[in-house]
């Protein structure tokens, strides 16, 4: 490192003294402005010669990252008109002037006050003046020159990513392309060797390589499995310099994963598995599971089951279990232990996605083989059917037996079995069942027109097991017989025209039977043999389980029979043959010419044989006036109501008794006397009010009697007592006003006439101070105006 730090200063001085040595003008002739000089030369002073360029220079070269203790000297600004007196003055301008590069403005020495990177920036453009210092005139025209910075190899590579992660499938072969690395370096690629490249492998070798120039990396091992490793971490290491000692160098990890490709076989860890399996499991139940072992994953390692042979391929289904790859063993028949005890399968397992890259490794699948134990278990009982249907006929005997179940035990000890009825489904208990031979039996006459159907549960429990039971379902159908005779099918209310002619049909009636014969209901009508001969009715028999009832005379009469009677003999034509008789009453009405009844009662026709219907109409009507008027009479003879005298519509009810009487004071006997209040007797008197209508003169009203000297405020409270409880008293306020005044009252006159007689004039001014209340008597009372009117 010392070595090569001492060459880049050599050739940095070297370069700086050539560039400060030779003279500029071939290299300035076209960069700088020239100036024009007339200068007469030894040989003909006349001719006009061009003069050299001014300026001493062009452009500077200089070394980043310096580290010495002083400035580093960039170069010289120099003019050929600076003759060293001090007159002229040398002026920096443009990038970094007077920060990164000073000037001594009289010697033109530029200096670079800091370090510099050419990183950040690699040249730099600068102006120069130089200045009369007497004048403040340019000597020289301002001109540019560059310093450019001169690269050293201070920046190692750096690749874009710190870690990589890629992956490549197993098994690829030699040179398989698995990623490209990247590095870069931040020094001048066009000076030297600093920026250029070289990628290496540090780590992941012999399995991987790496392309010195592009950083391509590579299998480099034929057929890596997935199985033996998986991840791999590779270091690429990038150097600058080309790669040669000196160079600088960046590392960068890559991990690689090998992806996984179908190379494996499914395998059985065994090639034998055992299984138990009650015999009673329902279908579908799983008896165990199997599996295969893939190294490979995901969808290579996908595998379906079969059966491929065995005794027992009727018996159970295998099922693939998609996520974990398992084979279920199901069961598809029911098992009978009796009847096979042991059953062996051949089970293959296969993959679903084989690669046809690796056929030539075998045959993707794998067989084993399943035994498949069937266990012993105590079965309930089973019937010799599913269910059973029993046919009797309604007529059997009590304790006849009407049919029989069975029951055996499937398991190989053959327990005995005893047999018993469900009591919730035959609550009655009409039958019964014998418990050994499952003979079933009646305990009931039984009845096909209320119950034709009875549907019973009998159970079969194992005698030395009460837990093992089972249950079937018995219907028992009840077969007709004839044992109800037919009857009408409603009741008929029969009437016969008293205007009827022979040979009309007055009824028609039918009948029914609760018996439901085979062949179909067929029924005959006849008279009674008590009476084959009917004088008024005939019985014609339609055939259709119908009969016509037809009249056999001519006219008949409710005066001489009301009501007629007429039995009628009913059978059937099933075995044996049942009859009844059924008797229609028919009554005798009065019809129109039509043959529409009108009335059928006897007490019609004795009514009309006295007064029409018009008569009787207008007398009901007569009784119901009077009535009408009995009692609207009693109704305003009960509300009659005392009334008062002034019935005017006008009336307010409001009336106001005034007493305006004056007199001579208590002195006066003319004026009120309020000793008349104070005296009970004379309150006693019955008076009459003038507001009141007067009372009869034989209603005497009596008033509570009070003691003598009563009190007047006593008096007033109980006197209004009374007027409330009165019920005569009007609904109404009465105002009586009492203005009695004696000559020899200390009171003054309330009368307003007085008061304007007065001598002197009220003074109403103090209303004004009353407020606005009063504001309209102030205004009628108060001020001259006031007194004037």
């Amino acid at each position: 490192m010392r070595t090569y730090y001492c060459l880049s200063l050599f050739i940095w001085t070297y370069m700086f003294h050539t560039v400060d040595a030779i003279p500029l003008e071939e290299k300035a002739s076209r960069d700088l402005p020239s100036k024009s000089v007339v200068d007469l030369t030894k040989d003909d002073s006349k001719m006009l010669h061009r003069t050299k360029r001014g300026w001493m220079w062009n452009q500077f070269f200089l070394l980043e990252e310096y580290t010495g203790t002083d400035t580093q000297y960039v170069g010289k600004l120099h003019t050929d008109q600076d003759k060293g007196d001090g007159n002229l003055k040398y002026i920096l301008t443009g990038d970094g002037a007077g920060s990164l590069f000073v000037i001594d403005e009289n010697t033109g020495d530029i200096h670079a006050a800091k370090k510099l990177d050419r990183e950040e920036k690699s040249l730099y453009i600068l102006r120069a003046k130089a200045i009369d210092r007497k004048t403040g005139r340019q000597v020289e025209p301002e001109s540019e020159f560059i310093i450019k910075i001169h690269d050293i190899n201070d920046n190692e590579p750096k690749f874009t990513k710190d870690l990589y992660t890629a992956s490549v499938p197993e098994m690829s072969g030699v040179g398989t392309s698995v990623i490209q690395v990247t590095a870069t370096d931040a020094d001048d690629a066009n000076y030297g060797n600093s920026a250029k490249v070289v990628y290496s492998i540090l780590q992941g070798q012999p399995y991987f390589s790496v392309d010195p120039e592009s950083g391509i990396i590579k299998t480099a091992l034929p057929d890596m499995s997935r199985e033996n490793r998986e991840q791999y971490q590779v270091v690429i290491q990038a150097k600058d310099m080309g790669g040669q000692m000196g160079g600088l160098s960046g590392t960068t990890t890559v991990n690689i994963t090998l992806t996984d490709v179908n190379n494996n076989p499914p395998r059985f860890p065994q090639s034998t598995y055992q299984f138990n399996s009650p015999e009673s499991v329902p279908l579908g139940t799983h008896v165990g599971r199997i599996k295969a072992d893939d190294p490979d994953v995901a969808e290579n390692a996908e595998m379906e089951y079969s059966i491929a042979e065995g005794d027992g391929t009727d018996m159970f289904d295998v099922i693939t279990d998609k996520d974990t790859q398992e084979g279920i063993i199901t069961v598809k028949q029911n098992l009978d232990f009796e009847s096979k005890m042991l059953y062996t399968l051949r089970v293959d397992a296969s993959n679903t996605h084989p690669d046809p890259r690796f056929l030539h490794l075998g045959p993707f699948k794998d067989t084993a083989v399943v035994k498949i134990s069937v266990e012993d278990i105590d079965e309930p009982p089973v019937f010799s059917k599913l269910y059973y249907l029993i046919e009797v006929d309604e007529d059997v005997k009590e304790g006849s037996i009407i049919g029989q179940v069975t029951a055996y035990d499937p398991d190989a000890m053959n327990n005995l079995i005893k047999y018993s009825i469900d009591r919730h489904t035959d609550m009655d208990r009409i039958f019964s069942i014998h418990s050994e031979n499952g003979s079933i039996f009646t305990l009931k006459p039984l009845d096909r027109e209320s119950s034709p159907w009875h549907n019973i549960t009998i159970t079969a429990t194992e005698i030395n097991n009460s837990k093992q039971s089972s249950h079937i379902p018995v219907f028992i159908r009840i077969l007709d017989i004839n044992d109800h005779a037919p009857e009408f099918a409603m009741y008929y209310e029969t009437f016969v025209c008293e205007n009827a002619k022979p040979g009309q049909l007055i009824q028609t009636v039918s009948v029914m039977d609760r018996d439901d014969p085979p062949r179909g209901h067929k029924f005959f009508f006849e008279p009674v043999p008590e009476f084959p001969l009917n004088p008024n009715f005939t019985i014609v028999d339609n055939k259709d389980n119908t009969a016509g009832i037809m009249t056999r005379k001519d006219g008949y009469s409710r005066n001489k029979m009301s009501t007629y009677l007429l039995p009628i003999l009913i059978f059937d034509n099933d075995y044996p043959i049942q009859s009844s008789t059924g008797t229609l009453t028919i009554r005798v009405c009065a019809c129109d010419n039509q043959g529409n009844m009108q009335s059928c009662n006897a007490e019609a026709l004795v009514l009309s044989a006295g007064l029409s219907t018009g008569a009787l109409i207008a007398i009901l009507l007569c009784i119901i006036i009077l009535l009408v008027l009995v009692v609207l009479f009693a109704a305003l003879k009960r509300q009659r109501k005392k009334e008062p005298l002034i019935i005017s519509k006008d009336d307010v009810r409001d009336n106001i008794v005034t007493y305006n009487d004056e007199g001579g004071g208590e002195e006066d006997t003319q004026a009120f006397d309020i000793g008349t209040l104070r005296n009970p007797e004379a309150r006693e008197d019955s008076k009459l009010r003038r507001d009141v209508m007067p009372e009869t003169i034989f209603q005497i009203r009596r008033t509570v009697p009070l003691w003598e000297n009563i009190d007047v405020q006593d008096f007033i409270h109980r006197r209004l007592k009374e007027n409330d409880s009165d019920p005569s008293a009007p609904p109404y306020d009465s105002l009586a006003t009492y203005a009695y005044e004696g000559n020899d009252s200390i009171a003054d006159s309330l009368s307003s006439l007085e008061s304007l007689t007065a001598d002197c004039n009220q003074d109403y001014d103090y209303l004004s101070d009353w407020g606005p209340r009063f504001k309209k008597l102030a205004d009628m009372y108060g001020g001259d105006d006031s007194d004037r009117d």
